[in-house]
Parts: C-alpha cells; structure tokens; sequence
C-alpha cells in the first residue's frame, strides 16, 4: 500500500523535473537564459490573485476532461473521444440556455444537465459498439470527435448563428441571464482575496471539484465502482464474480462523457456566455495529458490541472517577456507525459532496490 502511494506520487514529481530539465535545455539551445525564462513563466501565473485566478479558471475544463478520461481508464476503456463529448455537451447547455430562461437555481443545474446527458449519450455510442459488436472505443471516439466538431459548427453557423454578429467567429447568441455562471471575484472579495472582476474564474471551477468528491466515491465506496473496476481488470473474470461487463462498459463511457460534456461550461456558462465555435482548443486531448499525470485519481488530476494550467497562463507572459516561444509549453507537457510513461517503473524498481538493501 505504501509502496503503491510512493509510486503515484514519485512518478509524476520525477516526471515533472525531467521535463523541466529537458525544456531548460531546450531553451539554451535557443539562446535563453532557462532560469529567466521559468522566473517569468512562474511569476506571471502563481506571484498575485489574479494570476491564480486565471490558473484555476484554465485547469477547471481541464479537471472535468480529466475525470472524464480517468473513469474510462479504471473501466479499461480509452476515451480519446472526450473533445467530442465536450463539443456536443457545450452545445446543449448553449441550446438549453438561449432556449429557456428560469430562475438560476433552476436555469443553471437543468443546463448542467442537458450538457451531462448529451455529452453521455455521445460517449454511450463507442461504449455500445464495444460491448455489442466489439469494436474498439480508439477508434470510434477519434471517429465521433471529428462528428462532434462538424456538427456543432454546422449548427452555430447556420440555424443558431447569432443575427448580425461582429464576431468574425460563428457564435450563438448570448445565454439568458439565468443560464451564466457567475464570476467568483465577489465573494473571493468578501474573504478579503482581492481578486480583479476581470478576472473570469467563476464557480464552474468548484463544480469541478464537487465532481472529484463524486467520481473518488463512487470509484471507491461504491458497488459500481467495484464492478467498473474489476470490468477494467479483467472482463472475463469479472464475468464469473456475478458482473455484466458489457452493461458496465455501456455504463461507463456514459458516465466518462457525461463528465466531458461538463467540460465546455466553463467557456460556454461562465465566462463567454454563448457557444463559440472551435472554442475547445483541444481540452479533451490535454485531459488525456491530465490523467495520466494524475494517475487516474480524483484528488491527483486536480493538482495536474492546475499544473497544467500554470503552464498555459504563463505561456503567455513568456510570448511578451522572452523570446522563447510558447510552443515550449506543448513541448513540457509532452515530455512530462513521456516520463510518466517510463516513471512508474523507474521509481519501482529504485524502491525494490531498497527494499533489498535494508534486508
């Protein structure tokens, strides 16, 4: 059991440095002082409240995406499809919030719903093929994202363009009052946090944390995370402890994509307040990133997204600051992925070494 924590938490920080080494070196080669380059990276993300808001706001999709990827990982699925299940989960909440306007104690939490509901039946098709066909959910989700995509933006520029807009970008109108998230900076206000009303972290970032607190449960104090968990094992066997592995992958990826289409409120609610098309920017591939380095845990994929996103509000501050291009960033995150990779067994076999050298 300890050995298994150290694991889980040794890898990723030895993931983390080597990367961070790698990209040093990447940045002399480039002519750049890697000390000056990180000191800025850093100090324009987690130095003031403001940069912490925007980091929070940036690692709030990328929570949801990431538990999205992770309870398809425990059900020994892949979700590539979770950028798909975003764009249609988006959508709905869009559709539901320019359509109807309610009071926000009913607006917001039915908007959250069509966003789970669309974005699960999105991802119950590849979970369907799986368990009744045997097709595999790779390709299938990298099939569906495609869809996704072009769906949406047929629809957001045709029948729910917004009328006369500006915006060289197709968007739907703006959301009834009742469907916005609001903004945090009030009440961060009030606990004496001064952060900036421009600031757009707003409350989707503790909806996604109240869904890291629903996915640990049930994964870990629930019968259906027993089962989900002994189907990602071993279908067969599972098959012979009373479990139906084909209703709990169906079930599964339903849940996976409910969890993506939670994604996209975020922009959608809470800080543009429409639906903007090609808005993701590729979350749903970043919550691939995001798991992986959160080792499929609840609690780990939270700090891996503010790591993560750290990492993309300073990408900015080196663009004006430094001459190092933000593409470094994709590059860090990259690498940190590929000594994740190869971390666990690292750090294994360092442990066992000890192990045998205190015997």
């Amino acid at each position: 059991m300890i050995k298994r924590i150290l694991i889980n938490i040794l890898a990723p920080l030895f993931a983390v440095i080597l990367a961070f080494l790698v990209g040093a070196i990447v940045i002399v080669i480039l002519g750049e002082d890697p000390i000056f380059v990180y000191r800025v990276l850093f100090s324009q993300s987690i130095s003031k409240v403001d940069g912490w808001g925007y980091v929070l706001f940036n690692a709030t999709p990328l929570i949801f995406s990431g538990l999205a990827v992770a309870l398809a990982f425990r059900g020994g699925m892949f979700n590539i499809g979770v950028e798909g299940q975003i764009y249609i989960g988006a959508f709905a909440c869009a559709w539901f919030g320019i359509t109807f306007n309610f009071h926000p104690v009913i607006e917001i939490p039915l908007a959250l719903i069509f966003a789970m509901v669309f974005g699960g039946l999105w991802g119950l098709i590849p979970g369907f093929l799986k368990a009744k066909f045997g097709a595999h959910e790779v390709i299938n989700t990298i099939m569906l994202n495609f869809i996704a995509i072009a769906l949406t933006s047929y629809l957001v520029n045709n029948p729910f363009k917004e009328s006369g807009q500006i915006n060289p970008i197709p968007q739907t109108r703006e959301l009834y009052s009742g469907a916005i998230i609001p903004r945090v900076y009030p009440l961060f206000n009030k606990l004496g946090i001064n952060l900036s009303q421009s600031v757009p972290l707003n409350y989707s970032f503790f909806i996604a944390l109240f869904f890291c607190v629903i996915v640990w449960y049930i994964l870990e104090k629930t019968k259906l995370g027993y089962e989900i968990k002994a189907v990602g094992l071993n279908p067969r066997a599972s098959r012979y402890g009373g479990i139906n592995p084909n209703y709990i992958m169906v079930l599964t990826m339903f849940l996976s994509g409910a969890l993506g289409g939670l994604a996209g409120i975020n922009d959608v609610m809470g800080y543009r307040h429409r639906f903007l098309d090609g808005f993701s920017h590729g979350i749903g591939f970043t919550g691939i990133a995001v798991a992986l380095l959160g080792k499929n845990n609840p609690i780990g994929i939270v700090f891996a997204s503010i790591l993560f996103g750290i990492l993309d509000r300073g990408a900015l501050a080196m663009d004006v600051f430094t001459h190092t291009p933000r593409e470094l960033i994709r590059v860090l995150q990259a690498v940190i992925i590929i000594f994740v990779a190869i971390g666990n067994e690292i750090i294994f076999r360092l442990l066992m070494r000890l192990e045998r050298e205190e015997e």
